[in-house]
């Protein structure tokens, strides 16, 4: 094997860290944030914790969905940018920002008119559902501002502004988690309201972090920055070459995101504790996959300006020095994720079976964090080219053709504990990575967009 392919000299190093860094400390303030949040609730019992974990696993389907869509248009923004094109750079933001919010009215209109059948699909405990459909009811106000924080935040990181959401991120930690002291429990004069004053506080939050991002952006000068009356001014052409890039990102988003949902209903199979067990050890993986999500987002940065400048070698050396940096991270965060697993848990008010179970999915996960990402790398540096057929293929519809029918027939067809059900899943992902570096070595993603669909 030849090392020199995947290792990159100091100066690649140093562009990548300078980019990951914010990114990465962006992704563990608001991963911490949730599991500040998940602490809170964790106070109330194992059906706060359920009943929000599966409130919040919608809110993961409308999340997604509509970055989905954003990051097709951060393709766009990304070789526009690379190219100086600033004309089209502009024309793509107004289509991120009216799509992105179009697509999560949706989300919200399901929400507002019948919450109960949301948390209903994943249990049929009566006090999970009635905890998650009081929180579902408050936080859904939230969704809006989020989806337009979403686009604001990924046109600035995608020019390479990192700082700037990462301050206003800031902001919002230290709102959300002040006011989910003062709500949750009923503190300075306040009602105590439980996963009500959960849901309230993040609403508050993500409203301080939209106005604080919208207001940076309307005072500084910014290549993609447009007046409001313009926003609907969009070439056809545009639109049509983005939504073709949209379509499988978009879907793939939605399958994936529905698909995560369905992991939590068939592992639900195995008991209502499992539900806790699994927010719980979501809550702490996150942190460590949002650190990855750092890594993520610097790849897709650095790999779509070079493609967009038409330094199309350079792009392809860069990806593979960034599997490999990716997998040396990976390593290291397993490990800090295997060890988390030792006393994290021990923060909630669990039983100690939900306890144990919650210590043992983190377990897991750390042992096999490097194979999800060598996947998560190799998807983002597809995406950064435009294949996104690819990233469809290897990563929802693996899902659903693979990975879900193979837990579904053990969650139903055997009595098997949580955690063959569980580890028999995970597993799948070595198959996922030998398909995901397949589409990576046919290096159909190194292509120029702005040369080569105009």
């Amino acid at each position: 094997m030849n090392l020199k392919k995947f290792i990159g000299d100091k100066a690649f190093y140093k562009e990548v860290l300078a980019v990951a860094v914010p990114l990465m400390v962006q992704q563990l303030i608001m991963s911490s944030v949730n599991l500040v949040d998940n602490l809170m609730v964790g106070q109330l019992g194992d059906a706060a914790i359920g009943g929000v974990g599966v409130a919040n696993r919608f809110y993961m389907i409308a999340n997604f969905s509509v970055n989905g869509f954003i990051a097709a248009t951060a393709i766009f923004i990304a070789q526009y940018y690379g190219a100086q094109d600033d004309e089209h750079l502009k024309q793509t933001f107004r289509f991120s920002a009216v799509g992105s919010l179009a697509l999560m009215t949706l989300f919200f209109l399901l929400v507002l008119f019948n919450p109960s059948f949301i948390i209903s699909f994943f249990t049929d405990d009566i006090t999970y559902i009635a905890q998650g459909e009081a929180y579902l009811r408050m936080v859904v106000y939230s969704f809006l501002p989020a989806a337009l924080t979403m686009v604001l935040a990924s046109a600035l990181r995608t020019i390479g502004e990192t700082k700037i959401p990462l301050v206003a991120n800031m902001v919002a930690v230290f709102t959300n988690c002040l006011f989910n002291y003062v709500f949750i429990f009923g503190h300075f004069g306040a009602p105590a309201m439980g996963v009500v004053g959960a849901a309230l506080a993040t609403l508050i939050s993500r409203v301080v972090e939209c106005v604080l991002l919208l207001a940076i952006v309307l005072h500084y000068e910014f290549p993609f920055k447009t007046k409001f009356v313009d926003m609907f001014k969009i070439e056809f052409d545009l639109m049509k070459r983005i939504t073709i890039k949209a379509v499988p990102l978009l879907t793939n988003e939605v399958l994936w995101s529905c698909g995560m949902a369905m992991l939590l209903k068939l592992y639900a199979t195995r008991g209502a504790d499992v539900i806790t067990a699994y927010s719980v050890s979501g809550t702490v993986t996150d942190i460590f996959f949002s650190l990855f999500a750092g890594m993520a987002g610097a790849t897709a940065i650095l790999i779509g300006q070079r493609l967009g400048a038409n330094k199309l070698d350079e792009a392809r050396q860069h990806a593979y020095h960034l599997i490999f940096f990716s997998v040396v991270l990976a390593i290291v965060f397993g490990g800090m994720m295997f060890t988390s697993s030792y006393f994290i848990p021990g923060l909630y008010d669990l039983t100690p079976h939900t306890h144990e179970l919650a210590a043992n999915l983190i377990r897991v996960c750390g042992v096999l964090f490097w194979i999800y990402m060598v996947n998560t790398e190799t998807y983002f540096i597809l995406r950064s080219g435009g294949d996104t057929k690819a990233t469809l293929l290897m990563d929802s519809c693996f899902m659903w053709g693979i990975n879900i029918p193979i837990i579904a027939v053990i969650a139903y067809f055997t009595d098997f504990s949580i955690y063959v059900v569980y580890i028999a899943g995970q597993m799948t992902d070595l198959v996922k990575m030998g398909i995901s570096v397949y589409f990576l070595r046919k290096e159909k993603w190194v292509k120029n967009l702005t040369i080569t669909e105009k």
